[in-house]
């Protein structure tokens, strides 16, 4: 018998060397970063605030409705990053809900204690549990992560962070006309045609799963249900 899916586990798309996250774009922004393979190419694309990643791609499906939802977020690139930047990332994890921030050491320090602290909150990464979704969008009961990388860190995270830019946007299409044309369809089957990624759970510290508060659905406690 299989064992239950961890109610908090990063499922995601990876080799030995990179794992793979998933964000949505405009057609100008998503042309521009596919042929010069830099996120940043189009001057269209800002730095100036928060932007989510995600591992799943069925979650990336129900967030950009299949590349059908929004013109701005039409296009759905696959980004490659190599396994210890994305946890690097995670490593300046703060949850959005329910994580809480120790200030005390501001709060009581100087003045340049503070100015530092208050540039590192700004590199905070935010972290979001929200229900994991199948690739036809229907909700299950344990979550998928989220990965909100703010204005501070973005220029870096684009620069010296990302080795691989794919449009996957066609897949994503192709994935919907073949679950309206074969309802019936088994989640294998469109594995074998290329249009959805095998997704494992990828392995990460204790520590930092202290730090992202991932627990086991016997563990969870109702509020966060």
């Amino acid at each position: 018998m299989a064992e239950p899916t961890p109610y908090r586990e990063i499922r995601a798309h990876y080799d030995d060397e990179t794992i793979t996250v998933y964000q949505a774009y405009s057609n100008t922004i998503a042309s521009a970063a596919v042929a010069a393979q830099k996120l940043n190419a189009s001057p269209a694309f800002r730095t100036t605030r928060m932007t989510w990643m995600k591992p799943s791609w069925a979650w990336m499906l129900y967030r950009a409705g299949y590349s059908y939802k929004d013109l701005r977020q039409e296009r759905i690139l696959a980004l490659r990053m190599k396994h210890a930047d994305f946890i690097s990332v995670l490593e300046r994890g703060v949850l959005s809900h329910g994580g809480t921030i120790n200030m005390t050491a501001g709060k009581l320090g100087n003045d340049e204690t503070q100015q530092t602290q208050a540039r590192e909150k700004e590199k905070e990464v935010r972290v979001q549990w929200d229900p994991e979704r199948t690739v036809r969008l229907d909700k299950l009961e344990y979550r998928s992560i989220q990965i909100g990388i703010p204005a501070a860190l973005s220029e870096t995270w684009v620069e010296n962070m990302i080795v691989g830019i794919e449009d996957v946007t066609q897949r994503a299409r192709d994935l919907k006309k073949v679950l309206d044309e074969r309802p019936d369809v088994t989640d294998e089957e469109l594995v074998e045609l290329g249009l959805v990624p095998v997704e494992r759970s990828f392995p990460v510290s204790e520590e930092l799963q202290r730090i992202l508060q991932m627990v086991k659905p016997a563990t969870q406690t109702s509020k966060d249900k």
